[in-house]
């Protein structure tokens, strides 16, 4: 079976396979989200068999509805796509800070209000 293009022309296998894992991808988003094929081409604008033809890879999704089914399935387009999101820096504590702040959640709460005292007041005296 190979995928179409809306305009009837077929896709190289490459690309047939790409359009069938992002199918599964959708569906997959679909069911977690306990939604119907209905539902989504409801909010899509198009009809529950297109939809379903997607879903299983045999009609080339358009791109220009992505961003839409991105967000009824609340996820991003790179996630819809496949591509994994590089987190831009670092998040969090660093690795000392993290350590620190864990043995004073280890102190009695008595000591952590002083400690977090003295935190507030340098934070203070620096502007922040």
């Amino acid at each position: 079976m190979a995928v179409q293009t809306p305009s009837g022309t077929h896709v190289n296998s490459h690309d047939e396979q790409f359009f069938k894992s992002l199918g599964s991808r959708i569906a997959s988003a679909r069911k977690a989200q306990n939604l119907t094929q209905q539902q989504v081409a409801d909010q899509l604008g198009i009809a529950q068999q297109t939809y379903a033809h997607y879903e299983v890879g045999r009609v080339r999704f358009p791109a220009s509805t992505l961003p839409i089914l991105a967000h009824v399935l609340g996820l991003t387009t790179e996630e819809l796509l496949g591509q994994t999101v590089q987190p831009k820096g670092k998040r969090g504590p660093t690795p000392k800070l993290q350590q620190l702040l864990e043995r004073i959640h280890l102190l009695p709460k008595s000591k952590q209000r002083i400690v977090i005292g003295m935190l507030n007041a340098l934070l203070v005296r620096s502007g922040l």
